[in-house]
């Protein structure tokens, strides 16, 4: 019976991987197949998924010989939504055919994914999503509407959730697909935001035939599909590793050592305050990912992502407040679709508008309130008068 890799076997595994790829003369791509195929993508994915059926843990061991050596990475704000959320959505509920197609183009970057989960009608409710899927023959004919699309202006694929069964309740009728966002009859519009940029984008599904052989999970049994998705979104979006100081505190920091003259006791007491609560968070989220490596997300990353949120929110509005009529101004209003999410890159004014959307996407602040409340306290459920009414009698 053979053992799983240690620190040891992963450290040369890594090094022998830079001896047969060199990256300075090896094509970023060809570097990351290579990685891949050697099991030094996400070691504690199954060996020949990118993975060599190791500790989570051990992929700091990998990680740091990689950078030493300079070698290149993924670009993960550019394809986080695959690495996040659809690969770990894919190796649960998958069929092998599915994980050998989706997971290696997927970490390799060489495809980008997006989410069709959020609708006009239902938006905190995810549940209550109208877009329908029809079975016709060996495909499903998907009509409806998405939006809050981040990066489906660069997508190939898509996690889409349609309602396949309207005559149960509303979690029992969802299935669970991946969409083919050049398929005939996906149109994407972008939505210009806030910040003046078109992060995201609604999505129109008029007629699309998607293939039987690519529904996740079984037919009716989207719902349980999705939780696997939006849990490990709330831990990617709330609980991503940053160094201290990093984030949204490390501008605010900053602001202040190099301008002395803009210091007031007030706001000198609220950095503090808001120092000490990001960095409380910062080791909070190291001690999730520590519970990562013996299991599954659970709901403890909703509470990271709503501190995420609140966090950013708070230190931006002081940032903004530190730096006088100068947080006025805003840099650059143009409209562009950027290909990479940045929450704190630009100035002062972009970080305080863009901090905005934290307590919306990824699930909204007040039903994360409520996830922390039932499953992470216990505290007793809210009263609900539709858990067992068939979507199509639903008010709308």
């Amino acid at each position: 019976m053979s053992t799983a890799p240690d620190a040891a076997d992963i450290r040369r595994r890594t090094r022998e991987l830079l001896a047969a790829h060199p990256p300075a003369t090896t094509g970023p791509t060809d570097f990351l197949r290579a990685r891949f195929d050697a099991g030094l993508a996400w070691v504690h994915y199954p060996a020949g998924l990118g993975g060599l059926d190791a500790p989570r843990s051990l992929q700091a061991v990998a990680d740091a010989e990689l950078a030493a050596a300079h070698a290149p990475d993924n670009d993960p704000r550019r394809i986080g939504i695959g690495l996040g959320m659809a690969a770990p959505t894919i190796l649960d509920h998958g069929t092998d055919e599915q994980k050998r197609r989706f997971l290696r183009p997927l970490w390799v970057g060489e495809e980008v994914w997006c989410q069709l989960f959020s609708e006009p009608g239902a938006g905190s409710d995810l549940a209550a999503l109208g877009t329908r899927a029809v079975r016709d023959g060996d495909d499903w004919v998907v009509d409806g509407q998405k939006v809050w699309t981040s990066s489906a202006h660069l997508a190939r694929w898509a996690i889409l959730i349609a309602r396949t069964d309207p005559d149960v309740p509303k979690h029992r009728g969802i299935s669970y697909f991946i969409c083919d966002m050049s398929d005939p009859g996906v149109e994407v519009r972008p939505l210009r935001q806030i910040t003046g940029e078109a992060e995201f984008n609604e999505v129109f599904l008029t007629g699309v035939r998607i293939p039987d052989s690519r529904r996740l999970g079984p037919v009716g049994e989207g719902w349980k599909v999705a939780r696997t998705t939006l849990m490990n979104e709330r831990v990617s979006i709330g609980g991503a590793r940053v160094p201290r100081e990093g984030g949204m505190i490390g501008a605010v920091a900053r602001t202040w050592r190099e301008r002395p003259e803009l210091r007031t006791h007030d706001l000198h007491q609220r950095l503090l305050t808001l120092w000490v609560e990001a960095e409380v968070a910062r080791l909070t989220g190291e001690r999730l990912r520590q519970q990562l490596v013996a299991g599954q997300p659970g709901p403890e990353g909703s509470g990271m992502k709503l501190a995420f949120a609140r966090l950013n929110q708070e230190i931006s509005g002081l940032e903004v407040e530190l730096l006088g009529y100068e947080g006025l101004l805003y840099g650059d209003w143009t409209m562009r679709r950027p290909e990479t999410v940045d929450f704190t890159g630009r100035d002062a004014g972009y970080r305080y508008l863009r901090s905005k959307g934290n307590s919306i996407e990824g699930g909204t602040s007040e039903v994360l309130l409520n996830i922390v409340a039932e499953r992470v306290l216990g505290l007793p459920a809210e009263p609900r008068d539709d858990k067992d009414v068939a979507w199509k009698d639903l008010a709308r």
